[in-house]
């Protein structure tokens, strides 16, 4: 592996993948450039590999798990608490890959994007010791074993934090794994990848439990999925490579795990005083990381009693977001991460227009808004729709930008009835001043997270989908469990 700067710009150059605890270029070399959507100038190049270097890397990981399936919890633990260590002290270099890859601000790549990845690392580190491995049921020994080499894939909008929770998870249920980030966000990657490998050298585990084949979904993906040797595949990606990638595993029975698309609803109840204050924090779901959140709520669901005041309040609010250089921390947010989905986010707001929603305010940044230097960059201004109906294309379609849609509704059975009204069902959020109403309003709709009065995010706790929105769980306990069999000895 390499890191260069090239003569006269900032390009970093990762030459090789990581398979079985050896940097070695591809049986077939080529390479993927790396955009950075600030400027939409190349920022780095890396290796990509193909089926071959799939077989490679899966045949490592499988080697690397018949040592790392029969280490005590308390190894495995003592590695994913040095890793999290590890990140924790290369953070800001972290947050400049991320930076460079897909645009987040600083304070968004180090605060949250990387801290994240080491609460997840760290929480894995502690429940693998409090997990019960083997539990006596009547005349049976119940044991929870490795299922074996785990398929990562992820993709770029948290790219170092959604890989951290497939990866910590494997590594703390005694899997190995062959991860393939995203081609467009992969620099990170290649951080964390070779952190865990020196970590694993020094702590003394095998070489290989991480091997990194970044490359095209259509040839690195679908060879891993198609793997006899693979076991199980966790996917975090859209809807359509969901229902791919569920097709290709099915001839080998493998098991899938799938977080995909969300179009989530935010309820706001019509005994809410703080009517602006509500709508900042819903708002601020919406923006953060410039849309490119699979849990945001963009459907805001307002009483219709109060909609003209949500209105107008969502236009000063949304309007006091700026757009800005990445590379600073502050509040504002940065541009959409890659060139194709700032043509899908143009598409949808031309879209909305079209078919007669109103844009209150935002769409597409003029240029005397955008940063000096930054002109041919992806940027999409904080933008919030009215007049919507829930049949339109951009209230049904997950937009993946920063969006926000105004919906009005009656009373509390309509408000349950819109927010269900979506195939997908990843998260939600209701917002009262009535807890108890809140909760019941919270069981009603059918996602499989939903925050209440803004709530904070929970490491612990499980998170995915119902309906189209995918299948198992990440974090916690639960995404522990995604990656174990379990045998029933009887005796």
């Amino acid at each position: 592996m390499t890191f260069e700067l090239a003569p006269g710009s900032a390009a970093v150059r990762y030459d090789c993948l990581s398979i079985g605890g050896q940097w070695r270029p591809p049986v077939d070399p080529a390479v993927a450039e790396v955009v950075n959507p600030a400027t939409a100038r190349v920022c780095g190049e890396v290796a990509i590999g193909g089926a071959a270097d799939v077989d490679l890397a899966v045949d490592a990981a499988r080697t690397a798990g018949l040592r790392w399936s029969r280490t005590s919890p308390q190894f495995r633990a003592q590695l994913l608490e040095a890793v999290a260590e590890r990140i924790r002290l290369r953070r800001n270099e972290f947050a400049e890959a991320i930076i460079l890859e897909m645009g987040a601000p600083a304070d968004n790549a180090r605060d949250t994007q990387t801290d994240l990845a080491v609460a997840v690392f760290e929480s894995y580190a502690t429940l693998v010791n409090e997990f019960e491995w083997e539990e006596t049921l009547g005349n049976s020994l119940i044991v929870h074993e490795p299922i074996g080499v785990v398929a990562a894939i992820t993709p770029w909008n948290y790219p170092l934090y959604l890989a951290s929770v497939k990866i910590a998870a494997a590594l703390a249920s005694g899997c190995t794994v062959v991860f393939k980030p995203s081609i467009d966000a992969p620099l990170d990657g290649y951080l964390l990848v070779a952190t865990i490998e020196e970590v694993a050298r020094e702590c003394g585990a095998p070489a290989g439990l991480v091997n990194l084949v970044p490359g095209h979904g259509s040839v690195v993906g679908a060879a891993l999925v198609a793997h006899p040797d693979v076991a199980a595949v966790s996917l975090t990606g859209s809807t359509n490579a969901g229902r791919q990638v569920s097709i290709a595993a099915a001839h080998s029975i493998k098991r899938v795990g799938l977080e995909l698309g969300g179009k989530s609803a935010a309820i706001i109840v019509d005994d809410v005083t703080d009517l602006a204050g509500v709508l900042s924090g819903a708002l601020a779901d919406v923006f953060f990381n410039s849309g490119q959140t699979c849990t945001s709520c963009a459907r805001i669901l307002v009483p219709a009693a109060r909609y003209d005041e949500a209105v107008e309040l969502s236009a000063e609010i949304a309007s006091r977001w700026t757009i800005g250089d990445p590379r600073l921390a502050g509040d504002h947010i940065g541009p959409v991460a890659t060139r194709a989905q700032y043509e899908s986010v143009i598409g949808h707001l031309e879209s909305g227009l079209a078919e007669g929603a109103r844009l209150v305010v935002g769409g597409v940044c003029p240029p005397d808004r955008i940063p000096a230097g930054m002109e041919n960059g992806f940027w999409i201004l904080p933008s919030v729709f009215s007049e919507i109906d829930p049949e339109m294309t951009i209230a049904t379609e997950e937009i993946f930008g920063p969006v926000a849609l105004l919906i009005s509704y009656e009373d509390d059975e309509d408000a349950v009835r819109i927010a269900n009204s979506s195939i997908y069902g990843l998260s939600g959020a209701v917002w009262s001043a009535d807890d108890d109403r809140a909760l019941a309003l919270a069981r009603r709709l059918e996602t499989g997270r939903v925050v209440v009065n803004g709530g904070p995010f929970n490491v612990l706790a499980p998170t995915g989908g119902y309906k189209q929105s995918g299948n198992g769980r990440e974090l916690g306990m639960h995404g522990l469990r995604e990656f174990l069999e379990v045998k029933n000895i009887q005796r």
